[in-house]
């Protein structure tokens, strides 16, 4: 069983009174345990939660994709919003994080620290590799990069000024749910590339991938690289693809128009769930 409902999305859909923002948060029910995945940018997820009647505090993790503000920088709201579930982020998840273009760098970090951590007594642990959670649940981080057509764009760095490096996104983690139909994979934004992620899950797990949900990063690929994507994908079992945040109009476009899988835009408010 898996529900996921989406708290925040940069897509607005027919409940009008929900907030849209830049930003991904997701409440997700599997038939062992509730996550929050992802918290967006500020306090509009928790918001608009109450607005969807769902109860954020009883959530038993809280997955931070990875440290970037429009997937973390609400966090804080959620521990004010009594959310005490457990964090899990990947590795160097407070190194800051910047977008460089080639005069001046922008700010891109969480907004929050261990200190805050500590003050709020959040428990903290770090995702490496791969982490069981329950029988049907599991954590990804340290993904292979297997296709070099999967690239990060240079001006993503992290470190500190004025010496920061590429970032090559290791603090980035995706969650993986056993269910009747296959494996779920959901996603913040795939920014070590969604097929080099999804394949190391489908490599690790050995089971058919059945639906693949959430932030793909392929806003800027072009359409050599969106086929090769969904190609891939389906050869691993995926019937569903549903998009969101950062997946770009071009991607979602090409995949509605592929006859052997189903896809949509996950927008706040929406939906998604298997028996």
């Amino acid at each position: 069983m898996l529900e996921i409902r989406t708290l925040l999305d940069d897509v607005g859909t027919e409940h009008k009174t929900l907030i849209v923002k830049h930003g991904l948060s997701y409440f997700i029910r599997t038939e062992t345990l509730k996550f929050i995945f992802d918290c967006g940018p500020d306090g509009t997820a928790v918001s608009n939660a109450k607005l969807m009647d769902t109860p954020i505090e009883t959530a038993d993790y809280v997955i931070l994709s990875h440290s970037h503000y429009d997937h973390s920088g609400g966090f804080p709201d959620f521990v004010r919003a009594n959310v005490k579930g457990i964090l899990y982020t990947g590795p160097d998840f407070f190194e800051p994080k910047y977008a460089f273009d080639g005069v001046k760098d922008t700010y891109l970090g969480a907004g929050f620290d261990e200190a805050f951590l500590a003050e709020n007594k959040v428990v903290h642990k770090v995702c490496r590799g791969t982490i069981q959670l329950s029988k049907d649940c599991w954590l990804f981080a340290d993904f292979p990069r297997i296709f070099d057509f999967e690239t990060i764009p240079e001006r993503f760095v992290r470190g500190s000024l004025p010496n920061a490096k590429k970032d090559d996104f290791n603090d980035e983690v995706c969650l993986a749910v056993d269910t009747s139909k296959g494996i779920v994979v959901i996603s913040g934004c795939a920014h070590p590339g969604i097929l080099n992620m999804v394949t190391h899950i489908y490599n690790t797990l050995k089971r058919p991938i059945y639906a693949v949900l959430g932030g793909t990063h392929l806003v800027e690929a072009d359409g050599a690289r969106i086929d090769k994507t969904v190609k891939a994908m389906k050869e691993m079992g995926v019937h569903i693809i549903g998009f969101s945040h950062c997946s770009g109009e071009k991607a979602e476009c090409e995949v509605k128009s592929d006859t052997n899988v189903k896809s949509c835009h996950l927008g706040t408010g929406d939906c998604f769930a298997i028996d």
